[in-house]
């Protein structure tokens, strides 16, 4: 399944910017949101291709959303690349366990990013 539609969940609004200029640019739909609960609203409204979750968000974090997202009937199928400034071995193995597909740690380059994202789609 091309990936054409990206829901980019982060607290920042700096960082989101920056990641939907980024995508814009190589012709990503772009949706946005600032924490978990409205990442799993949206998610489930929006159906995106692809989903890029910060981890350290206020209320529910990066890893909870992961999780409810990957077990969720009418959303598990969407790969969730975790973008987090958490770089420990340990932090992205209890991502990955968490339904992650794939893990990046901040700040993110742009053109791995893309890369991974290609690779997925």
């Amino acid at each position: 399944m091309p990936i054409r539609k990206i829901l980019v969940v982060d607290d920042s609004p700096t960082e989101r910017l920056a990641l939907q200029q980024a995508l814009a640019r190589q012709g990503y739909e772009i949706l946005t949101a600032a924490n978990g609960e409205e990442a799993i609203a949206r998610s489930q409204a929006e159906r995106p291709d692809l989903i890029l979750m910060d981890v350290v968000m206020p209320g529910m974090n990066g890893y909870q959303a992961t999780r409810t997202i990957s077990r969720h009937d009418s959303t598990r199928g969407i790969p969730i690349i975790l973008c987090t400034s958490k770089g420990q071995e340990t932090d992205r193995i209890w991502g990955m366990r968490q339904g992650a597909c794939d893990y990046l740690v901040k700040p993110v380059d742009h053109d791995e990013l893309l890369a991974r994202i290609r690779a997925i789609g």
